[in-house]
């Protein structure tokens, strides 16, 4: 895959600057204020493997509220990191596509957590520049965003593609742990 093919692989489409689209994903969002913030957290997990799920089975999602949950519940960092574990070997390909599709889809100010977790998977798989498009994309969306500094210095270092993914699976547990306990 060439990189202009790449740059327009994770473009924005029409539905992320749909007004109705945009409030929806907006209504999930995760306040961390909110007293019922691990429920919220508890609801976005699930909603990341109920997506996956979807993706698995019928290669895309048919409900808007199901792919709108996931965005908006990306917003809270325990939930990211939950997601950004979330794939297997297995399952890689149906990340890949479902990432993929929300980054597409992802309204202002909802699209710096699905670009790093796409940018993630990009790296995972050699795919370097495109990684990196992914995190231009975080990065005009929330300029200042942690994990977008954090993996350009991950993927700028040269760490090996492998040892990165160690790292996120051993994350995993404790994150599910934190959330789910």
């Amino acid at each position: 895959m060439t990189t202009e093919k790449n740059t327009l692989s994770i473009a924005s489409i029409e539905q992320a600057s749909q007004a109705d689209f945009i409030a929806l994903v907006t209504s999930f969002a995760v306040s961390q204020e909110s007293p019922e913030i691990n429920q919220c957290q508890r609801d976005g997990a699930t909603a990341v493997i109920d997506l996956a799920v979807e993706f698995e089975q019928f290669g895309q999602s048919s409900s808007r509220e199901n792919i709108a949950k996931v965005l908006g519940r990306l917003s809270d960092i325990q939930v990211r990191d939950f997601a950004l574990g979330s794939h297997s070997a297995v399952s890689f390909h149906t990340y890949w596509a479902m990432w993929r599709y929300l980054l597409q889809v992802a309204p202002t100010g909802f699209v710096a957590p699905v670009a790093c977790l796409f940018a993630t998977l990009a790296y995972e798989q050699g795919d370097t520049p495109l990684a990196y498009q992914a995190l231009d994309r975080a990065s005009l969306d929330q300029p200042n965003y942690s994990l977008t500094i954090l993996l350009r210095r991950v993927f700028g270092s040269g760490w090996p593609a492998a040892a990165f993914a160690t790292m996120r699976t051993e994350l995993h547990p404790k994150v599910t742990a934190g959330i789910f306990d």
